[in-house]
């Protein structure tokens, strides 16, 4: 692609219209050096605004992914029509899983969202952020004035990570987004946290907020409380009360393993013909003695702390990316005098709503950080059927004007 350019531009503005030295450029053009993923995306952006066109397909709405993970956002929004346009993933392993559940992506898979430009992003009507928490560091404005600094969202969150969502709604003006977050955003850093978000979304960048806690053990056998932030850049009729949450709450025998042969082998997670859970699950007899000690202490001491045990009619506690150290928050009973097992990758898998055709093509330690990291996928589907509609009318207005005539 840059050598096609070199014929409309030369190298000098070719490398300022991409922001890199001609030095750097020329390395790129001989392969001396590999250029960054996001290059494609930049070049179409910056220099090649006919193509467009070409990027757009039947899809009602685009969307980006940022923060993606191991793509459960993606996958809910896809569900529902969508059509992802950019991604951003910075940890390699998320990226491998990422990679070999959406491998006919028209996008390059970007790492640190920190070092892609807002101008290099596609226009999309949809941004999707799984954003980390942090804590932002504020000074009083006219200190700031004093110091000829400026103030806004671009001084109070520099430095964390909702500085990237926020630098790229304001450039970009997305219809709508979606953010999601640990529950306890609200109380982080004693509200300030979730004070300078809202502000910024609301006051700075003018859009209009819901937010609401969902609890995923509307879907899966596992209580995960999340924050779901839903921002429209106009007025709109959504409410959290159009995201259909089922009553009926499912139980840990409807993700784990069935060990009677009705269902295939699966790598080194089941083995022989009636698919038995591997016996690397079960605890060793040291990890088991030390955590019902662990646990018995804490009760003597009058805490709640220590190891959860769950049978087939339990709901259990939130799966979290430290699953692998001893896996003691959900741990699976195999019967009296007998150790319990962790939880095998798939059946993690399972708790959080994906597929079984879900690729985990990672160790056992990645997978458990990825899936304890990742979102319940059908909570974020549900999510996504109730904006739809509204997204639909600020993208098409005609178009979502027919489908409610068709739909009356």
């Amino acid at each position: 692609m840059l050598i096609a350019l070199r014929g409309r531009y030369n190298q000098r503005e070719l490398a300022e219209a991409l922001g890199v030295t001609a030095r750097t450029l020329r390395r790129w053009e001989v392969g001396e050096t590999e250029p960054p993923p996001y290059l494609a995306d930049a070049i179409r952006q910056r220099l090649l605004p006919f193509t467009e066109d070409a990027t757009r397909s039947d899809a009602p709405f685009r969307f980006i992914d940022l923060f993606a993970g191991i793509g459960g956002i993606r996958m809910a929004f896809e569900a529902v029509g969508g059509q992802c346009v950019f991604t951003s993933e910075w940890n390699s392993f998320a990226q491998k899983t990422y990679l070999a559940n959406f491998p006919d992506s028209a996008h390059a898979l970007n790492g640190d969202i920190t070092k892609v430009h807002e101008d290099d992003i596609p226009a999309h009507d949809v941004l999707l952020a799984g954003f980390p928490c942090q804590p932002f560091s504020i000074a009083g404005v006219s200190k700031k004035n004093a110091l000829g600094r400026a103030h806004g969202f671009a001084d109070e969150t520099q430095g964390t990570l909702f500085f990237d969502v926020a630098r790229i709604i304001a450039a970009k003006r997305p219809a709508a987004f979606l953010l999601e977050n640990v529950k306890n955003l609200v109380s982080h850093d004693k509200g300030n946290t979730f004070r300078v978000i809202k502000k910024v979304l609301e006051e700075e960048l003018g859009y209009h907020i819901t937010c609401k806690v969902v609890d995923g053990a509307h879907f899966v056998p596992q209580h995960r409380e999340r924050i779901l932030i839903v921002g429209f850049r106009e007025k709109t009729h959504f409410s959290f009360d159009d995201v259909h949450l089922p009553n009926a709450r499912p139980t840990m025998s409807s993700i784990l393993h069935p060990q009677d042969g009705s269902e295939e082998p699966e790598g080194h997670y089941t083995v022989g013909p009636k698919a038995k859970v591997d016996d690397r699950y079960t605890l060793t007899p040291k990890l088991w003695a030390y955590l019902q000690a662990y646990a018995e202490k804490h009760r003597a001491a009058g805490n709640g702390f220590g190891f959860g045990l769950v049978r087939p009619d339990s709901v259990a506690r939130t799966l979290s990316a430290r699953y692998y150290k001893d896996g003691s928050e959900i741990l699976v009973s195999q019967g009296p005098r007998k150790r319990p097992r962790r939880l095998t990758p798939r059946e993690c898998a399972r708790l959080m709503g994906f597929p079984n055709d879900f690729v985990i093509p990672v160790s056992d330690t990645q997978a458990y950080k990825q899936f304890g990291n990742s979102v319940v996928m059908p909570v974020m589907r549900e999510v996504a059927v109730a904006m739809k509609p509204r997204i639909l009318e600020l993208v098409d207005p005609e178009l979502a004007k027919q489908k409610s005539l068709l739909a009356a």
